[in-house]
């Protein structure tokens, strides 16, 4: 199985979560557990059932964080010294070469994207037009809406 590639900001963002699952969220549901079985009868006792199946959620939601960090490629991409070529962990500035139109973006592991943030998955045709590219070249961009040419202004590694 290949290793995905994970920036040392989405592994730590990771971490967080399972921590605050395994030390919050699953003595919580434990604790919610206990008390309905207490209430007495379980066929019917709809309080067990919604902790049992929170119970669910939270140890599915905790192997799935530990399945992809055990999986990842952590990669600090503040030590990156690609030449100025975009690579995975490369923040991008744009221009739209049709409005001149100026975006940024961070090109991340799939499970780190958020466009909001100005995040996007390494497999994201943007992303994948970038890779390999340098500061000034133009790139063309096959969007469902047609294709966009982009000229790349600035590569950082931060």
């Amino acid at each position: 199985m290949s290793k995905t590639p994970l920036t040392v900001a989405g592994a730590n963002k990771l971490k967080a979560e399972l921590q605050k699952l395994k030390s919050e969220d699953r003595p919580r549901v434990i604790a919610a557990i206990a008390e309905a079985r207490e209430h007495g009868d379980l066929k019917e006792n709809a309080e067990y059932h919604a902790a049992r199946e929170q119970q669910g959620f939270i140890e599915g939601r905790i192997k799935e964080i530990e399945a992809k960090l055990s999986n990842a490629q952590i990669i600090d991409v503040t030590t990156l010294n690609a030449g100025g070529k975009v690579v995975f962990g490369a923040t991008v500035d744009l221009s739209d070469e049709e409005t001149g139109k100026e975006v940024t973006y961070q090109i991340v592991g799939d499970d780190e994207a958020d466009i909001k943030e100005g995040k996007i998955s390494v497999n994201s045709p943007i992303a994948r037009a970038l890779i390999g590219k340098e500061e000034g070249d133009v790139v063309t961009v096959k969007a469902p809406g047609g294709d966009k040419d982009y000229e790349i202004v600035a590569v950082k590694y931060i």
